[in-house]
């Protein structure tokens, strides 16, 4: 056995050998077990001629025994080696002629690369500060009412947060682009769905008006084959309703599965609500500045062999995307290629957190865990059978496991880090491409 750099760095060459011997004595073997079991029509159990059972399973033995052989000492080698293989080794054969009672190959394949970090004292991690008002329960009794709204047809032009049924169909230079056409499709002014150029031009449209617009997709749209491109579009409003919002009562506090049917305890159950989630999204901001500071400041080079299954698993979880969209894969051109760029961060993050765990005690504890589901379990009407089914199952845990570790590893980042406290409205920060 050798063992050999290759010119990347982070790419190993070890050359195996098997004795042409100990193949062919572990294939009788195996064969000789095989004609004890086999069942061949015209031989009683255990009398079925070896030779007859090597003609039927011999290949099939064959390979099996010269990959057991060859992953065996090859594992061997890297054991004693101790060498972390990333990714999986490629082996070929690699015949030396002085050596014929040999089997050679050879394995290539990358390793783990040392994971470091430079100086983090200089990042700045921003820490949002914010409480929930009066204002932002009102907010969300709002869109709760809209959510119930009943509503009815009007004849009158459209208004921001009226319901517009259309047919539409876009056009590039004439042509009909794929996504471009739609029938029945009902658009809410005001909710932004759409480009603000679209929603703009059916402003005041009424019910049987037929409209023709143009429009320019930005340049960063997520359908990039009219990305920066002018399309026309023909559109027909077939209907426009204009919403009844329910009346704030004892009925509406009870529809929320408020028993006593109170405003104000609707509204204590709201902000309890509001709390919550303010709190899981201060804490995803955090943590998003904490892994870009540590992908900033990672000074390694990633696997390649990662980086390429990473690629390849995003572009095929982008085509499973679209295709439960009704969309072809094809027809977005997807290649792995696309995602080689976020594929390495996500490695090399994914490398990080590994290192800082095993190296810093970072693992999360069972009280750490245990407390992350009870948490959870709270936003519905049974916490403790829901913490109880998690636990039923290991694999349950998971999200909460790498949750909580995620969270060690963003108190170790900021305990390295200069932390800036931003005050912020509850409005901004969860939507803050519209507040």
């Amino acid at each position: 056995m050798t063992e050999t750099p290759a010119p990347s760095g982070l790419e190993r060459r070890i050359e195996v050998a098997v004795p042409i011997a100990d193949i062919e004595g572990e294939i009788q073997k195996r064969l000789g077990n095989l004609a004890r079991t086999a069942k061949v029509p015209g031989f009683r159990p255990g009398h079925v001629p070896v030779k007859m059972v090597a003609q039927q399973y011999g290949p099939q033995v064959r390979t099996d025994v010269i990959t057991e052989a060859v992953n065996t000492r090859f594992n061997d080698a890297v054991r004693a080696q101790n060498l972390r293989i990333a990714g999986m080794p490629r082996i070929e054969p690699a015949p030396n002629p002085a050596r014929p009672d040999e089997l050679a190959f050879a394995a290539t394949f990358e390793v783990y690369p040392e994971i470091t970090l430079a100086d983090l004292s200089a990042v700045t991690v921003e820490r949002p500060q914010v409480d929930v008002t009066e204002a932002d329960v009102d907010r969300t009794i709002e869109v709760l009412r809209r959510q119930n709204a009943t509503w009815h047809d009007v004849d009158r032009g459209a208004a921001d947060g009226d319901r517009v049924l259309v047919d539409f169909t876009g056009t590039i230079d004439g042509v009909e682009f794929p996504g471009g056409q739609a029938r029945d499709f009902t658009i809410t002014l005001g909710e932004g769905r759409m480009l603000p150029e679209f929603e703009a031009a059916l402003s005041g449209v009424r019910a049987g008006q037929t409209i023709e617009f143009p429009l320019v997709f930005p340049d960063d749209y997520h359908g990039k084959e009219v990305a920066g491109k002018r399309a026309s579009f023909a559109l027909t409003a077939k209907r426009v309703s204009a919403p009844t919002l329910p009346a704030l009562d004892d009925a509406f506090a009870k529809g929320f599965g408020v028993a006593s049917g109170s405003l104000d305890d609707l509204r204590k159950e709201i902000s309890q609500n509001l709390e919550l989630e303010l709190a899981r999204k201060v804490e995803t901001v955090i943590r998003d500045q904490a892994l870009v500071a540590l992908r900033s400041k990672a000074t390694f080079t990633p696997p390649r062999s990662l980086v390429e299954q990473e690629m390849q698993a995003m572009a095929d979880a982008a085509a499973e995307n679209l295709r439960r969209q009704g969309m072809k894969p094809e027809d977005a051109k997807l290649s792995p290629d696309m995602f080689r760029q976020q594929a390495e961060d996500r490695v090399v993050i994914g490398l990080v957190l590994g290192d800082l765990v095993r190296n810093h005690g970072l693992a999360a504890t069972r009280e750490q865990v245990r407390s992350r589901v009870e948490a959870a379990a709270q936003t519905y009407e049974q916490p403790d059978a829901v913490v109880r089914w998690h636990y039923e199952k290991p694999e349950r845990l998971t999200e909460f496991e790498t949750a909580a570790v995620e969270k060690n590893v963003v108190d170790w980042v900021l305990t390295r880090t200069r932390v800036v406290d931003r005050p912020t409205t509850f409005e901004a920060l969860m939507e803050p491409a519209r507040a």
